[in-house]
């Protein structure tokens, strides 16, 4: 059916609705919704969700793969989807346009010779005819909304449908209006009815009477059909993908626990391994490098334990023997400190030679007592039959006693002791092996310091009560901080012993520290002396965190560089700099290689 319309122009009262609708209850209402939102999403943002997230990532091996295949199966399913949908419209509209351009060729030739055959010898009536060819292109059409024709002439609209002229852009009427040809664009289809606007194509040419004028044509074709069908494959392309993410997602979730479980195994079989539990081994599955890696696992536990267990029995058969051996030599050496004694107090009727051997022999039988006591000690401990007798003692009321004890060695040396206390210095400890801790310490520090002072510092905090023994001495090698506690080790071993050392104070003295739940820490520079820190928990069983005192000195020296003369630089220093040995000072009279400011 053909219709006849002419441009209408808005009533005031549409405009004056239409500007109400974007007034302050609009922006009021919107705001409302911005603030829940923002409700909505703070809990989603917060700083200690997204750090429990990272924790969870970072310890979840099957976490992080399964997560890794999600999100590149939906960038590689996202990129694959968004290329196919291109393609297939493109193709969808490359071949609307084309068999639109050929309907819209035929129907304006057909139109444009309806026109010519036209009988003018008498009067026309111009719109009837026109309203004719419309109803012609729509009986022709035949309701199947293939397309539709509106025509323009003389101000007025005929339509042979329900679309209306604004479904015409202006560019195309601008366009068919000086041009001759059939031309054709993308356009939006409006209906006079209460259906919405669709996407379509617009074709439009001029149309020539004879003796009367030019007329324009427009046809437009909708694209009802090629949405739907391109909304059909983007259906499919979604659902599919979906799909297919999930299943990789499963697939990879499945894979990832196939090979984390083996690994976790392991890891418990490592663990039990470290916390003593040789005996436990992982189960073989299957002949895989899984398999294989479970398979090297048992070896290494067998291994291991057999190595232990070996180790084990040669430790307990040592310690044995230095137990039997210890309790043996007992008996005749009281036997022979008996005689020696005998001698030495009868030392005055020798001659000087005899005399002599007498006090030697007193002597090194005092050391090997100590020696004795020293190896039977260290056997209890290896038994683990020591106990800890625990009192609450001022530590410097200890340090007290070992210096009155270390009087006459102190005077031997000619070494000034200085004490240094700060803060209470109350521990619950046990004053025998504390004492004979510290006793070890001062009489290493005595003996290696060359006559330079010896310090004492006491300290102590809320939680633990430290004691350094500071000498000035020779001092040790940085790598040596550790060997120094070793049984029997020496750091000079062509050094003669002038003073007791047995070769087992410092290890006896770790023990010690180690029963009280303590540190006893070395420091040591050759030419800087040499700083040993006990550290104990204030109360008994108590767990030590920091040391009220630092393991390093306090009076290292540092090194005050005087900024050189710049008129005297080029005579000191050459220009490129010290030579390549890299080590010196700088004096009054220039630098001087291989100095050291110690």
């Amino acid at each position: 059916m053909a219709s006849v319309t002419r441009p209408a122009i808005p009533s005031a009262p549409d405009v004056a609705l239409g500007a109400a609708s974007t007034g302050p209850g609009a922006a009021s209402g919107r705001s409302g919704r911005s603030a829940r939102l923002l409700a909505r999403l703070r809990p989603v943002a917060s700083p200690h969700r997204w750090r429990r997230l990272l924790g969870w990532w970072s310890r979840s091996l099957p976490l992080r793969v399964t997560s890794t295949v999600f999100v590149a199966s939906v960038v590689v399913l996202v990129l694959g989807g968004f290329l196919l949908m291109q393609q297939a419209t493109l193709g969808v509209l490359s071949g609307k346009r084309e068999s639109a351009g050929n309907e819209a060729r035929q129907a304006v030739d057909a139109a444009q010779a309806q026109l010519n055959a036209t009988d003018l010898s008498g009067e026309v009536n111009v719109d009837k005819l026109l309203i004719d060819l419309a109803k012609g292109f729509a009986n022709r059409s035949g309701g199947s909304e293939q397309y539709q024709v509106i025509i323009s002439a003389r101000g007025q609209t005929i339509t042979s449908g329900d679309a209306t002229a604004d479904s015409i852009p202006a560019v195309l009427r601008t366009q068919v209006e000086s041009s001759p040809d059939l031309l054709m664009t993308p356009a939006r289809i409006v209906y006079d009815d209460d259906r919405p606007p669709v996407a379509g194509l617009a074709a439009g040419s001029p149309l020539t009477l004879p003796g009367t004028g030019r007329y324009a044509i427009f046809l437009v074709f909708p694209l009802t059909q090629e949405v739907n069908t391109l909304e059909v494959l983007r259906y499919a392309v979604v659902s599919t993908g979906a799909v297919l993410v999930l299943m990789l997602t499963f697939i990879a979730a499945l894979v990832a626990r196939q090979v984390v479980v083996p690994v976790r195994d392991a890891r418990r079989a490592a663990e039990n391994l470290a916390s003593g539990n040789l005996h436990d081994r992982m189960r073989v599955r299957g002949q895989d490098d899984l398999a294989r890696l479970a398979t090297s696992m048992n070896d290494m536990a067998a291994e291991m334990e057999k190595q232990i267990t070996t180790l084990s029995e040669l430790s307990q058969v040592q310690q044995r023997f230095v137990s039997d051996v210890s309790h043996e030599l007992r008996t005749p050496l009281t036997t022979v400190r008996m005689a020696a004694e005998v001698l030495h107090d009868s030392r005055d009727d020798f001659d000087p030679v005899s005399a002599r051997s007498a006090e030697l022999l007193q002597t090194e039988l005092d050391r090997f007592e100590s020696l004795l006591n020293d190896l039977l000690e260290i056997s209890r401990f290896d038994a683990g039959a020591v106990e800890l007798s625990a009192a609450t003692v001022d530590l410097r009321s200890v340090v007290d006693r070992v210096l009155d004890a270390q009087e006459a060695l102190i005077r031997a040396y000619g070494v000034d002791v200085r004490v240094h206390t700060t803060g209470d210095t109350t521990a619950e400890v046990d004053p025998r092996r504390i004492e004979r801790i510290l006793r070890n310490l001062m009489t290493n520090a005595i003996e290696h310091s060359e006559g330079r002072p010896v310090d004492v510092l006491l300290a102590g905090d809320d939680d633990a009560v430290a004691v350094a023994v500071r000498d000035h001495g020779i001092g040790f090698e940085a790598s040596q901080a550790k060997q120094v506690f070793l049984r029997f080790w020496r750091a000079d071993p062509a050094r003669a012993r002038t003073v007791g050392g047995t070769g087992l104070g410092l290890a006896i003295s770790m023990e010690d520290a180690n029963l009280h739940g303590g540190w006893l820490t070395a420091w040591g520079r050759p030419g800087l002396g040499a700083q040993f820190r006990l550290t104990v928990p204030r109360r008994a069983g108590g767990v030590l965190e920091t040391s009220p005192l630092p393991m390093a000195p306090r009076d290292l020296p540092l090194l005050a560089v005087r900024p050189p003369d710049p008129e005297m630089l080029d005579e000191q220093v050459p220009a490129d700099g010290p030579p390549s040995g890299g080590a010196g000072l700088w004096t009054a009279g220039g630098w001087l290689p291989g100095q050291s400011p110690t």
